[in-house]
């Protein structure tokens, strides 16, 4: 059974930073695919964050471009998302989401949320002015 959780949320000033972490189970990391930050603020559409791939190559919004950083530790299943130069506009509830990557397909493809197979339960993130 796969199971995606999510950890590291928390309330910090602006400014400051948050590493979130995306706990993987029962998945089969030789293939390839997409895992995905995406995150949702109250009363506001959700937003994709950025990937990361099988090979470690990544993409980002431009709101986070420069300010986030996803990567992944394969020997512990688990992705993160390294958040500096936190803004209150960043507050929202962030999601993981895996899903597999068909030959040729690029990640960049694949910024829609319902678009995922697998996603979290979400860990809140909340910035203070």
């Amino acid at each position: 059974q796969v199971q995606l959780v999510e950890s590291g949320g928390g309330s910090v000033q602006a400014g400051g930073s948050l590493r979130l972490s995306c706990a993987a189970s029962g998945l089969t990391f030789s293939l390839y695919y997409c895992m995905g930050w995406f995150r949702q603020a109250p009363e506001k559409e959700r937003e994709w964050v950025g990937f990361v791939n099988r090979d470690g190559n990544s993409g980002y919004a431009d709101s986070v471009k420069g300010r986030f950083t996803i990567s992944k530790d394969n020997a512990k299943k688990t992705f993160y998302l390294q958040m500096n130069s936190l803004r209150p506009e960043d507050t929202a509830m962030y999601y993981c989401a895996y899903r597999y990557r068909p030959p040729g397909a690029d990640c960049w493809n694949y910024r829609d949320l319902d678009g995922y197979t697998y996603r979290g339960q979400g860990t809140q993130v909340t910035i203070s002015s």
